[in-house]
């Protein structure tokens, strides 16, 4: 593996699926090489074999059985589904965070990166994690199409603008390693780099001590890190109250005009056309900027859109603010949504 990695110019593997992906596109290059040199040499052979030695000489007729067509087709296709096999279940795996990720909110931009924390601090171009636990990227775009790629963890995922998009990884060993922007996003895109610090438990719970923290903003609730010491999740109230959703929203189970905010993260949705969905950050996103495209049972198409009115920043607050009543408890004669334990994916409905 290690003689393929430096052929192909592959960094050695920082994350927990960077080896078993690595073992895949091995598998499949190693036996599509071996093929094709099999290829070749008949084709040689053939052509050393059979060529024609007198103008009036016919090209002797060559068949095969039908037993060895038969191996031949059926050992290809098998090949072709064991490598589908392999790699649907390495995508499921890499779509799929671990529950209890810690989770970190990305906006791109041209040409930077910009990392928000639950606890409220923020990053530019470098994202700080722990090594041996789960991280999950919410991730969006102020602009155009980017991709948050990291080689040495093998991940890598588009970032739109007006959607939130999701990538987890779990880092192996503590190091540095770098992040690229993979679509092409102006004339700067390859200065679009960051890099992901990997710490052990003992200096990232002393980072999360010693961090430094962005001084608090006169409008407070714009985004991440604009309130300083303040989390997310109060962030998340902040712009809640400022934007007036709990005007139409309660926190508690309360029914309303629209959909109560306890429990709804992860929740399955019934919509008004029947379909059923889960409650995911996508799921919330499309219902801020999308709210009547997909419309839940039992509520009236009467919310507005927020596209160009909620900032990248505020959209992630209220996102963590849902996220955070998940487990929310209910008041007495109340009845909350049934929480999935199916993981979110990056589709989108209106809550």
């Amino acid at each position: 593996m290690d003689i393929l990695r430096a052929i192909l110019a592959l960094p050695s593997g920082g994350s927990t699926v960077a080896d078993r992906i690595d073992l895949l596109h091995g598998f499949v290059i190693t036996v599509t090489m071996l093929v094709s040199t099999f290829v070749f040499v008949t084709a040689a052979w053939f052509t050393a074999r059979y060529h024609r030695k007198q103008d009036d000489q016919l090209t002797e007729n060559v068949s095969a059985t039908r037993g060895g067509e038969a191996v031949l087709i059926v050992g290809i296709l098998s090949m072709f589904l064991l490598w589908w096999v392999i790699g649907f279940r390495q995508y499921v795996e890499v779509r799929d965070p671990p529950e209890g990720s810690e989770v970190v909110y990305v906006d791109a931009k041209q040409w930077m990166w910009k990392f928000a924390y639950a606890d409220g601090r923020v990053s530019n171009d470098a994202l700080t994690v722990p090594v041996g636990r789960p991280i999950k990227l919410v991730m969006t775009s102020r602009d155009v199409i980017h991709s948050f790629y990291v080689p040495g963890f093998r991940v890598k995922q588009d970032v739109l603008p007006g959607r939130y998009t999701t990538l987890w990884f779990e880092v192996k060993e503590p190091g540095t390693y770098p992040i690229w922007c993979a679509e092409y996003c102006g004339v700067s895109h390859s200065l679009m780099r960051g890099e992901v610090r990997a710490l052990g438990a003992d200096d990232y719970a002393r980072w999360k001590r010693q961090g430094d923290r962005p001084p608090p903003d006169a409008d407070c609730g714009r985004g991440p890190g604009s309130c300083g010491d303040t989390s997310l999740v109060e962030q998340g109230r902040l712009v809640a109250e400022r934007r007036q959703c709990v005007a139409c929203h309660t926190l508690d189970g309360q029914k309303h005009i629209g959909p109560t905010w306890a429990r709804l993260y992860g929740s399955e949705r019934v919509l008004a056309d029947g379909r059923r969905v889960i409650a995911d950050e996508g799921y919330l996103t499309r219902s801020m900027m999308e709210p009547t495209a997909d419309v839940v049972a039992g509520y009236r198409e009467v919310m507005p859109s927020y596209r160009g009115t909620l900032t990248a920043g505020e959209t992630s607050a209220l996102v963590e603010l849902i996220r955070s009543l998940r487990d929310a408890p209910a008041p007495s004669g109340i009845t909350l949504p049934r929480l999935e334990v199916t993981a979110a994916s990056d589709g989108g409905t209106s809550p």
